[in-house]
């Protein structure tokens, strides 16, 4: 396993953009997919979007789909979520996640896939 911090959480209006940051302790970073997952109040945590470990292949959730961005800098050790035209209902807790790979153009959308994760950043978007 690896260990992850989140970071780039904060508030912001509707319309409004932020950009999540992922740093993975290690130096095997490039060996991993790695994912955004999100959980609101009284609500199960859900995919946001993933990334191959060569960053070729991404998936986004259709909630997200043409607002959000994954992408990963593989010489930075960092994958990023940048996140625009926010609404009220992007409000919740944003956490990173990662799956040791060996297929360089394979990403996961299950929860299950994922077997290292952050604590989470919160975002919060007003009306």
């Amino acid at each position: 396993q690896v260990q992850l911090v989140e970071s780039g959480g904060g508030s912001v209006q509707a319309g409004g953009s932020l950009r999540l940051s992922c740093a993975p302790s290690g130096r095997f970073f490039s060996t991993y997919a790695m994912g955004w997952f999100r959980q609101a109040p009284g609500q199960e945590r859900e995919f946001v979007a993933s990334i191959s470990k060569n960053g070729r292949t991404t998936y986004y959730s259709e909630s997200v789909k043409g607002r959000f961005a994954i992408s990963r800098d593989n010489a930075k050790n960092t994958v990023y979520l940048q996140m625009s035209s926010l609404k009220p209902e992007d409000t919740a807790v944003y956490s990173c996640a990662a799956r040791a790979v060996a297929t360089a153009d394979t990403a996961y959308i299950r929860k299950a896939d994922f077997g290292s994760w952050g604590q989470g950043t919160q975002v919060t978007v007003s009306s």
